[in-house]
């Protein structure tokens, strides 16, 4: 049994796409998926599956949310091992005056082309800094994500791939539930 975090985008923010997460578990349990576990409302899901294949999951559970709920949610799938490294890999825990209060990942549905990534790293919004390594971007906002350029949208837009950005807190609560 592989263990896998699934990152819904764009679920119960701003009043839409509202799915009460014991609804999302009965649908994802109803479909065969085993110990399924939920964290906080924005669409974090932790199950076990044979399947071994990150694309097949999300689309598993894209394709079991349009069927029970008639929302088109893009999902991410991860393995809890490999978010793991991701979390451990954070090329910013090594500045002086780190405030992990101000720590995201952006994950990224695929690696980006090359080209689009060395357009984007020369780029600057100090103080806001980020790290592109493969499909996950690291973003420190000092002043705050919510103050950034340097988001989610940002992100998709540039390098052209879908993507989701979840709290460092978040990350690693996801590593270990």
């Amino acid at each position: 049994m592989q263990t896998w975090i699934v990152l819904l985008r764009g679920i119960n923010v701003s009043g839409k796409n509202l799915i009460k997460m014991s609804a999302l578990t009965q649908a994802l349990s109803d479909s065969g998926l085993n110990n399924i576990r939920t964290y906080i409302q924005s669409g974090n899901i932790i199950f076990e599956s044979e399947e071994t294949n990150p694309d097949v999951i999300s689309g598993m559970v894209s394709n079991i949310i349009k069927a029970r709920f008639e929302y088109d949610v893009p999902a991410i799938a991860i393995l809890q091992k490999e978010l793991l490294q991701i979390s451990k890999s954070n090329p910013f825990f090594s500045i002086s005056d780190f405030d992990p209060a101000f720590m995201y990942i952006t994950f990224l549905h695929r690696q980006p082309e090359n080209e689009k990534i060395e357009a984007i790293e020369k780029l600057s919004f100090l103080p806001d800094i980020f790290s592109i390594q493969k499909n996950a971007v690291y973003v420190y906002c000092p002043n705050g994500y919510g103050k950034t350029k340097i988001n989610n949208s940002f992100f998709e837009r540039k390098l052209g791939v879908m993507a989701t950005t979840r709290n460092i807190a978040s990350v690693e609560k996801l590593c270990y539930l």
